[in-house]
C-alpha cells in the first residue's frame, strides 16, 4: 500500500473511539479522518468525509451496526471492518458479514479498559487489507444444486483454505454443491474463537451437504463438510481399520494462524497422496502456500480463486506467484470447477 487510507471510526463508546484512533495512528498508511457515535451519524459522516474504509461496532443506539452496514451498502459499497465482542454479538457479526462487512476484529472486552489495546496489530492489518479490498459480495445465495453424477472420480477429498471475505464466499460456493457429492470437504476459515460453530450451523441450513464444525474423531465421509474450529488445527489421520478421521490439536504452535491452511493441506496430502484437490480462496497473507506445495509434490491439484472475484487477493496470489496453481477460477464458477475434478 502506497497511498494513505482514510478511516472513519464508528463506536458508541468515546473511549473506544479514542483508543482505535490511537491504534490506527501507529500505521503510516492509515489516517482516521473522523468518528461517529452510531449508525445514523455514520451515514452522514460517510457522505461528508468520503472515507476509504470504516471500523464499526455492532451494538449502538439509534441505528446499530448491522443496520448501518445494510444502509451504507445500498448507498455506496465501502469496506467495513466490524470491531465487536464475540460473546455478546455472535449472531450480529454473522449478520454484519452477510450484509457486506469485509472482516471483523474481536474486542477482548466490552468494558472501557486498556485491554482494547490488545487488538492493535490485528486491527491495523485488517483495516489496511480492507482498504485495498474489492466491494464485498452481497448477492443472494443461489438455490441448492441438483444431484451431480461424476463419470469418474479423480480426487478423494477437497480441502479449502480461505480468510478475509471467506464467510460470504463460502455461502456462494457450498450451497451450489449437490447432496450426492462423492467426496468430503475439509475447510480452514480464519475466524476468531466463538464463531465457527455458529457459522457452520448456518451454512448447513443453506446447503444440501452436511456442514459441521469438526469435533475431532469423526469418520471423514463423502457429502460432509468439516469446518476447522477456531483456535485448533484440523488434520486428517488414518486409524488401524483404515478409516480417515478428523483430528484437532493446538500444535504446531509456530503457525501464523490456528487453524492453519498449511497444516490441513499437508495432512490431506499425506493421507490421500495425488487424490487431493486443494482450493485457496480470498484472504490476506500467504497461509496455504506451503500446503499447496505439499499437495503438488504428492501429485495433487490446486485451484485458486481469480483476483477478479477475491475480496482480498493475498492467499491466492501467493500460490499463483509460487507457480503452484493449476487454474484460476472466479468464485461463481468454483463449484463447477470442483465438480469437474471429483
Amino acid at each position: 500500500m502506497t497511498d494513505i487510507a482514510r478511516v472513519l471510526v464508528v463506536d458508541d463508546s468515546a473511549y473506544v473511539r479514542k483508543v482505535i484512533r490511537q491504534m490506527l495512528a501507529r500505521s503510516p498508511f492509515l489516517e482516521v479522518v473522523g468518528t461517529a457515535r452510531d449508525g445514523r451519524e455514520a451515514l452522514d459522516r460517510v457522505e461528508e468525509l468520503k472515507p476509504d474504509v470504516i471500523t464499526c461496532d455492532l451494538i449502538m443506539p439509534v441505528l446499530d451496526g448491522v443496520g448501518f452496514i445494510r444502509a451504507q451498502m445500498t448507498r455506496r459499497p465501502i469496506p467495513i471492518v466490524v470491531v465487536s465482542v464475540a460473546s455478546e454479538s455472535g449472531e450480529l457479526v454473522l449478520a454484519a458479514l452477510d450484509a457486506g462487512a469485509v472482516d471483523f476484529v474481536q474486542k477482548p472486552t466490552a468494558l472501557a479498559t486498556d485491554r482494547v489495546l490488545e487488538i492493535a496489530d490485528e486491527l491495523i492489518e485488517k483495516v489496511k487489507a480492507a482498504a485495498t479490498s474489492r466491494p464485498p459480495i452481497t448477492r443472494d445465495v443461489p438455490p441448492r444444486a441438483a444431484v451431480h453424477q461424476a463419470a469418474a472420480r479423480r480426487v478423494d477429498i477437497v480441502v479449502i483454505g480461505i480468510s478475509t471475505g471467506g464467510p460470504q464466499a463460502l455461502k456462494r460456493l457450498i450451497p451450489r454443491l449437490p447432496a450426492g457429492l462423492a467426496v468430503p470437504i475439509a475447510i480452514v476459515l480464519h475466524m476468531p474463537v466463538g464463531y465457527t460453530e455458529l457459522y457452520a450451523r448456518k451454512l448447513n441450513e443453506q446447503s444440501a451437504l452436511t456442514v459441521l464444525e469438526a469435533q475431532g474423531g469423526e469418520v471423514v465421509t463423502a457429502g460432509h463438510v468439516y469446518l476447522a474450529p477456531a483456535g485448533r488445527h484440523l488434520t486428517l489421520r488414518r486409524d488401524a481399520d483404515g478409516r480417515v478421521l478428523t483430528y484437532l490439536d493446538v500444535r504446531p504452535l509456530d503457525t501464523p494462524y490456528r487453524p492453519s491452511v498449511d497444516t490441513l493441506f499437508q495432512s490431506a496430502a499425506d493421507i490421500y497422496g495425488a487424490r487431493v484437490l486443494g482450493i485457496v480462496m480470498t484472504g490476506m497473507g500467504s497461509d496455504g502456500r506451503e500446503g499447496a506445495a505439499w499437495i503438488k509434490a504428492k501429485g495433487g491439484m490446486v485451484l485458486t480463486e481469480s483476483e477478479a472475484s477475491c475480496v482480498v487477493y493475498g492467499m491466492p496470489r501467493s500460490i499463483v506467484e509460487a507457480g503452484l496453481s493449476d487454474g484460476e477460477v472466479l468464485l461463481d464458477a468454483m463449484a463447477d470447477a470442483l465438480l469437474e475434478r471429483v
